[in-house]
């Protein structure tokens, strides 16, 4: 899959990469630029199961992927084209350690036009999807899983906490972090 990835980028331009979750607050690699940006046709969804990151096999947590429908704001991050090869290298040791996303080149929207980005995407068919979760499940998740990377309590805030400190209101986000029993304070909406 990486080397399809490279492939499709080629390496004649800077590499876009399009963060939703984690890579909005901890990228781990170096970028020229960012900018906010919004994909169609995707939504985030805390609905992946995690047995290294953020949880075990024994107690499985979860992580954000992107599914069909809705739409997505999250971050774009440009690489210069000289350092896109290894920066994709290290994001697939982090991202692909599984292989359980879907890497897409999405079109992204920013205000300062139209790029395309990889992002990682999760086919609803996927094992790790998790389908349909009750808040108590999600309670019971928060309050156990833990990953080499910290719980999924404190990842799934952390996400929030970016989001909204970037002007970002995932309500969907918000009402899960509540109903979880992991809510921060409302903001209104």
């Amino acid at each position: 899959m990486l080397a399809e990835a490279l492939r499709h980028w080629g390496g004649g331009d800077d590499l876009w990469i399009f963060g939703y979750g984690s890579l909005i607050w901890r990228p781990d690699f170096d970028f020229s630029e960012r900018r906010m940006g919004r994909v169609f046709g995707w939504h985030r969804a805390l609905k992946m199961w995690s047995t290294i990151n953020r949880g075990t096999p024994q107690t499985p947590g979860l992580v954000f992927g992107m599914l069909p429908g809705g739409s997505c704001q999250g971050m774009v991050f440009r690489i210069a084209r000289e350092h896109g090869h290894g920066v994709l290298e290290k994001l697939w040791q982090r991202e692909m350690v599984n292989a359980v996303y879907d890497p897409r080149w999405l079109q992204c929207r920013t205000e300062q036009g139209p790029v395309k980005a990889l992002a990682f995407t999760l086919s609803r068919h996927s094992p790790n999807h998790t389908g349909e979760l009750q808040p108590e499940e999600y309670r019971r998740i928060f309050r156990e899983a833990r990953g080499i990377y910290g719980s999924t309590r404190d990842y799934a805030l952390s996400t929030f906490r970016e989001l909204q400190r970037m002007g970002i209101h995932d309500r969907a986000l918000q009402r899960l972090l509540h109903h979880a029993g992991a809510a921060e304070p409302q903001t209104g909406d």
